[in-house]
């Protein structure tokens, strides 16, 4: 999800000032009919989209990959791709099966402790849709609404997702926050002791930092929106990034490239997974809702949830985060001016 950059349209108007009078009133039909066809042939149906959003959480069966996942290092429910130097290696620990021609998808299984998650990811709608919606025509429009109805219901969500995801200092002056600097403060909060056991490389970009910003932007956006919002976005921008992770054809440099290897997809789409459910779990434990208003005293004991679980992930310690601290009091005053327009300062 790191990276994601979405730039989200309000259809309607904007085909609408594209219109004469007399054609706007023939475009609203056309649309509102699109819209009932597309809801009455979802309701018919089920496809691999439905199916993305259950997670599986059940018993684990499979020993002999438990036990062959030990043996690069300790990493209960979250992966490090710092850990795996091919694709290969990362095939050890989790289970991959693709589907076929007239049917890409694939399905990513995590067997760790004792439980599982199951990620299906399959074609759809990516954020270079959204992009050619943004910057196109009529028809890259109509294009978008009919692919994604959903994604187009909910572009106030993804417009609060897109501000999380990114520093926007421009918007939201300057010394802006996103998920990722929360990711960062619990790498930091990492003992010194602890860290300086750590091989190099867990420590780089594609170490703890990568792993935590999954995991902590999955969470929260499952505890303030939903689950289903969290799996959208991280697959739309999966599809965008690597439309070969859905068939496995990867060419040879890609296999080989460090910086952008089907390996690092993976483990990114793992631990989303590994992210949706903690999310859950802590949106029911602080009683989260959409109109929670946010305070430094819950952000920083949901994060200091999460580096519990981090703990025992890694068997490393951590400082806790301190609610007066500047990153979670500007992330707290982003949440609540994105979520209910409250001011920044």
């Amino acid at each position: 999800m790191s990276g994601i950059r979405y730039v989200w349209l309000i259809l309607f108007p904007s085909i609408m000032l594209n219109c004469a009078y007399w054609q706007q009133k023939a475009m609203t039909k056309g649309i509102t009919l699109i819209g009932l066809v597309l809801c009455i042939s979802s309701c018919n149906r089920t496809d691999l989209n439905a199916i993305t959003f259950d997670v599986v959480y059940a018993e684990c069966l499979n020993e002999n990959r438990v036990l062959i996942a030990s043996k690069y290092g300790y990493m209960n429910q979250a992966l490090l791709a710092s850990r795996f130097s091919n694709l290969n290696e990362l095939k050890e620990v989790i289970e991959i099966r693709y589907g076929n021609e007239n049917s890409k998808y694939v399905q990513l299984i995590h067997c760790s402790n004792g439980v599982r998650v199951t990620s299906i990811l399959d074609s759809g709608i990516n954020e270079g849709d959204f992009r050619n919606a943004r910057d196109g025509n009529i028809i890259d429009k109509i294009h978008l609404l009919w692919h994604s109805p959903f994604g187009v219901k909910e572009r106030q969500h993804l417009k609060f997702i897109s501000a999380m995801a990114r520093r926007k200092p421009e918007l939201y002056g300057e010394g802006d926050v996103a998920f990722y600097d929360l990711a960062e403060n619990c790498v930091e909060n990492i003992y010194p002791e602890d860290l300086a056991e750590l091989e190099y490389r867990d420590t780089t970009e594609k170490g703890f930092i990568n792993t935590f910003n999954h995991i902590t932007a999955q969470a929260l956006v499952t505890s303030c929106i939903s689950e289903q919002m969290a799996d959208y976005i991280a697959d739309a921008h999966e599809r965008f990034h690597m439309p070969e992770l859905l068939s496995g054809n990867f060419s040879p440099d890609q296999l080989v490239n460090k910086n952008k290897n089907p390996m690092d997809n993976y483990v990114d789409i793992i631990n989303n997974e590994w992210g949706q459910e903690i999310g859950k779990e802590l949106k029911l434990k602080y009683g989260i809702h959409e109109k929670t208003i946010w305070t430094n005293t819950l952000l920083s004991e949901y994060m200091n949830d999460l580096q519990s679980h981090y703990s025992w992930s890694f068997k490393i310690g951590f400082r806790p985060f301190d609610e007066s601290g500047d990153v979670i009091n500007r992330f707290v005053k982003k949440l609540n001016h994105l979520l209910h327009e409250t001011p920044l300062n």
